[in-house]
């Protein structure tokens, strides 16, 4: 770590638990964000803030108006273009001492598995199920940790997923009923609640990469911003999971 890192995350170091190891480890570490959007945009500029040394960045849509509510990665003057293309720039001018990494393409199960296996975590900010599901897959066939959360409305939810000790997956607390989840531009979400559980996926996965504090495993952490209340929920294994027990 050379004196303008040290300068950069001092901040970060002085944590104890954290200190001048963990920030080495976060510089050593890979992340894989699947989904780009509301939840990918604030975890990605904390984690590249954070100095996670690679972000690999998966998203193919591009660029919408009515993004600019809530996925605060991109400007006005993004619309139209990649959603990836436009989240390198501007992650790359907050920290150009860290590698990113852009996949422009709807991922297959055989993509998502050799990107899984490449990283250290990975974080799921899609919005369907379907894609969810198939991160779970992948995470689970590469012993992977998984950070997922969700949004919809004034709810969210944040849950840490830890194939590599055996724990739980998505698939035991969610089940596929072949059914899509609603989407925002169906039921409306607060611009700022993505926000929040997008920063928290953040905190989750520099807690997994560095050791500090205790990571959310195994639970489930339920937000309903229109009282302001959190529920926290353990989870627990399905023995007849057909991706995790199979």
């Amino acid at each position: 770590m050379d004196d303008d890192q040290l300068r950069r995350y001092s901040r970060q170091i002085m944590l104890p638990g954290l200190d001048l190891e963990g920030q080495e480890k976060l510089l050593d570490s890979r992340v894989l964000i699947v989904g780009l959007g509301g939840l990918g945009s604030p975890a990605a500029l904390y984690l590249a803030a954070a100095g996670v040394g690679q972000l690999d960045l998966a998203d193919f849509d591009r660029v919408d108006l009515t993004n600019l509510q809530r996925q605060i990665l991109y400007s006005s003057q993004d619309v139209g273009e990649l959603k990836t293309q436009a989240a390198c720039q501007r992650l790359a001018a907050l920290n150009p001492t860290i590698g990113l990494h852009s996949i422009d393409a709807r991922l297959d199960s055989a993509q998502l598995h050799a990107l899984a296996s490449q990283a250290d975590v990975v974080l799921d900010g899609c919005d369907n199920f379907a894609t969810r599901f198939a991160v779970n897959a992948a995470c689970v066939a590469t012993k992977t940790p998984l950070v997922s959360a969700a949004v919809i409305g004034m709810d969210g939810q944040l849950a840490v997923f830890r194939p590599d000790q055996g724990g739980p997956c998505y698939r035991c607390v969610f089940n596929d009923t072949g059914e899509e989840a609603l989407s925002c531009s169906e039921t409306g979400v607060l611009g700022p609640l993505p926000g929040v559980m997008g920063s928290l996926q953040a905190v989750e996965t520099i807690k997994i990469l560095t050791g500090l504090g205790t990571a959310l495993n195994s639970r489930l952490l339920i937000n309903d911003a229109l009282t302001q209340s959190w529920r926290r929920l353990d989870l627990r294994t399905d023995p007849n999971c057909p991706v995790c027990q199979a």
